[in-house]
């Protein structure tokens, strides 16, 4: 039951993130019809776009994600309880130990990032340590080193880079349009009426863009949770541990102050708690502990 569902959750993430890469692709091609009567010019402008995003993002993932979301990093004087947790967590998942950051809030959540395992972190709140014991930081720690040695951490970064790469060529094609871009000429009736079919096709898919980018993140995301509950348990071989750590998580209603919105999909559980289930980075925590316990 475990690896299946590890299995079928790592082919779900990879289908999902083959989409994003089509839909960058596909705006690329709309917004070079539309507004510069080239569709080859707009595939070069979103690959050159998502290259540069690409190049800066995953090269300083880890330093930027801290800052964004006010964590200072520790040593193991300082919280020696987190870092043993992330210290045995790491040696039984063979991965290489993370840096350790603290949050100073009180609302209880967690998260992993970086580009790779090599080049890690794990950032934990005050009010985790106050409300977790060794058990159940045990499983929360497990799920965030899953993430790291899942990749899930350079995935998440990569879907951060596309959703920006197509905003950018979104706002570019809107420039585009208010400087006059996007006219068409041709006397042929029959090419006229099938250029008019194809620029209001691509409008539609720029306009809804951005919606669907959203949404393929947002199921990137729940996939990789899944994946990592599995993982963890497979890890600390205790699904009570993360089962209770839920639980607890799931109590809590106090949102996370300092979250920043664009890296919340990273955390444990929803930061904001304000999301609607349909915009939701994160599965529902009661299903995530129906299908723990079935393990």
């Amino acid at each position: 039951m475990l690896y299946q569902q590890i299995t079928q959750n790592k082919r779900k993430t990879w289908l999902v993130l083959g989409g994003y890469l089509l839909l960058m692709l596909l705006v690329g091609c709309a917004i070079g019809y539309v507004f510069f009567n080239s569709w080859l010019g707009g595939l070069l402008l979103a690959l050159i776009i998502t290259a540069v995003y690409m190049f800066s993002m995953v090269g300083n993932a880890t330093n930027v994600v801290m800052r964004m979301n006010h964590a200072q990093e520790i040593t193991k004087a300082d919280q020696p309880q987190l870092w043993h947790t992330v210290e045995d967590m790491a040696l039984v998942a063979q991965v290489p130990m993370p840096r350790v950051f603290i949050i100073d809030e009180a609302s209880p959540n967690a998260f992993a990032t970086g580009r790779d395992p090599e080049h890690a972190a794990v950032a934990a709140t005050t009010g985790l340590l106050e409300l977790m014991n060794r058990e159940e930081l045990e499983g929360v720690i497990g799920h965030e080193i899953s993430h790291i040695r899942n990749y899930d951490i350079r995935l998440a970064t990569i879907g951060a880079a596309l959703a920006a790469a197509i905003s950018l060529l979104v706002n570019i094609g809107t420039h585009a349009l208010w400087w006059g871009g996007g006219y068409r000429r041709d006397n042929d009736r029959d090419s006229k009426d099938s250029n008019a079919i194809l620029a209001i096709f691509s409008v539609l898919l720029i306009v809804l863009a951005p919606l669907a980018a959203t949404l393929a993140q947002m199921a990137l995301s729940r996939n990789r949770e899944y994946l990592a509950d599995a993982s963890s348990v497979a890890l600390t071989r205790n699904p009570l541990g993360l089962i209770h750590a839920l639980e607890k998580l799931l109590a809590d209603s106090k949102p996370l102050k300092t979250a920043d919105q664009a890296s919340a999909a990273m955390y444990i559980t929803n930061p904001l708690k304000n999301t609607q289930q349909l915009f939701a980075t994160h599965p529902p925590i009661a299903e995530r502990i129906q299908r723990l316990e079935k393990m």
